[in-house]
């Protein structure tokens, strides 16, 4: 198993060593000593899975007071998955990395607590796994603008051209400044 440092300090590029042949293959997900090993020390708390077509768009979510480490991965399917550093008192905050997790390259994507998370279904359809190092809170989540333009995320164009599938919350999430106002009023 190896892990590539990104820009943004904690976030990881997992790459697990897959062992395949005719039958099919076997990787290791998580393991706690191997992850251990390449710098993340976390205990998770929550296991989800969503499926979604071609063309959704979920997030930029982030819990403030009860910030969530993830570690995401794609089942079926393939995605493009970024991950924005919004710790106010880091040196990279307003930055962001992205990149392409399916199940033929079986990366992973550590997220540090603070960030924001988000991905955009490429295939036909995607089935998302993500561990979390805390819970779920309703009222503690904020939605970061996918298409803000101080923040410039890349998001790549699907096929044909159509929209972005979006939720409501998504749809109306806030700019960058907002949110690291928001961030930093909910810390004092």
């Amino acid at each position: 198993m190896k892990a590539e440092n990104t820009i943004i300090d904690g976030v990881k590029l997992i790459m697990p060593d897959v062992y395949g042949d005719s039958r099919g293959y076997f990787f290791e997900s998580w393991q706690k000593y191997k992850f251990k090993e390449l710098g993340i020390d976390a205990e998770f708390l929550q296991d989800n899975q969503s499926f979604s077509c071609q063309g959704t768009l979920r997030g930029i979510h982030l819990q403030v007071a009860h910030p969530q480490g993830k570690l995401v991965q794609v089942c079926h399917g393939e995605v493009f998955d970024i991950a924005v550093d919004l710790r106010p008192d880091s040196p990279t905050v307003g930055q962001w990395v992205g990149y392409r997790l399916s199940q033929e390259n079986h990366r992973m994507l550590w997220i540090p607590p603070g960030l924001g998370h988000a991905f955009l279904v490429l295939s036909e359809y995607a089935v998302f796994s993500y561990k979390c190092t805390d819970v779920y809170f309703a009222d503690d989540q904020y939605t970061l603008a996918w298409d803000d333009p101080e923040l410039g995320v890349e998001w790549p164009r699907i096929g044909g051209g159509q929209d972005y599938l979006l939720s409501d919350k998504d749809r109306q999430g806030m700019g960058l400044q907002e949110i690291l106002h928001t961030i930093e009023a909910r810390r004092a």
